[in-house]
């Protein structure tokens, strides 16, 4: 299984962006998707989520800016970024939960770049 990044880029503060994620798994569409970032020296976060049946999530520190949706006939998970900040700058990385009956598998996208700056 793999999940392809893509959409990052440099951006000036008040810009907007858009990332996609495509995951090679047929399992997709019944699978939470995420996005998380990660700044230098700081921990991951969890920035945006979309369960299987729609229900999202934000950070506080994203609502009424960025808008995670998806595609499941492309098996795509989007993140629509605007008015972004220099504090948005960090590795953005998208996260598929593929859960069995008795466990739950993460999968990982290779990282994509956004660093907002003027």
């Amino acid at each position: 299984v793999q999940l392809q990044a893509s959409g990052g880029g440099l951006v000036q503060p008040g810009g907007s962006l858009r990332l996609s994620c495509e995951c090679s798994g047929s399992f997709f569409s019944n699978s939470p998707a995420n996005w998380y970032r990660q700044a230098p020296g700081k921990l991951r976060e969890l920035v945006a989520g979309m369960s299987q049946y729609g229900t999202t999530y934000y950070a506080d520190s994203v609502k009424g800016r960025f808008t995670i949706s998806r595609d499941n006939a492309k098996n795509t998970v989007y993140l629509q970024m605007n008015e972004l900040k220099p504090e948005d700058t960090a590795v953005y990385l998208c996260n598929v939960e593929y859960r069995s009956l008795r466990s739950t598998t993460d999968y990982w996208g290779q990282g994509t770049q956004v660093t907002v700056s003027s």
